[in-house]
């Protein structure tokens, strides 16, 4: 496994972008770190940066935001790659070391990908339920 573009990956810019506008006054620096491997298909990513909440109030926070997003799941428990193989679902492990805030993301790159999202949001532009065609086999959570 190795890092890939550590601190500089293209998405860095779009998941800052994506931040201000959720919350305007985060000014924080984000370390991202995108691992690769010699697996046939995932992504496994961890962002960190300094944060004031407990593990508790972030949790709950990420939880909440993604309460509605059928796709998405957050977890305090470690992650495995192998939980999200074949499935359009993504995992967020949220951590709070010291006073920093990790989050690790893991997706298969193929069906959550751009394959996944096209079909997730057609169904949603058609007005089908948006995990229509989509795999939701359990993974453990």
């Amino acid at each position: 496994m190795s890092i890939y573009k550590a601190f500089r990956h293209q998405h860095l810019k779009e998941i800052i972008q994506s931040l201000r506008q959720l919350d305007p006054s985060f000014k924080e620096e984000l370390n991202f770190l995108p691992v690769r491997g010699n697996f046939t298909r995932g992504i496994y990513a961890s962002i960190y940066t300094k944060c004031d909440l407990s593990e508790s109030e972030l949790t709950t926070m990420y939880k909440s935001y993604f309460r509605d997003h059928p796709f998405v799941i957050v977890t305090e428990k470690a992650v495995n790659l192998k939980q999200v193989v074949n499935t359009n679902k993504a995992i967020i492990e949220v951590q709070k070391i010291d006073n920093k805030a990790l989050i690790i993301c893991m997706i298969d790159n193929l069906l959550k990908g751009a394959a996944g999202q096209a079909v997730q949001n057609m169904n949603l532009m058609i007005g089908l339920d948006e995990t229509a065609g989509l795999n939701l086999k359990s993974i453990g959570f």
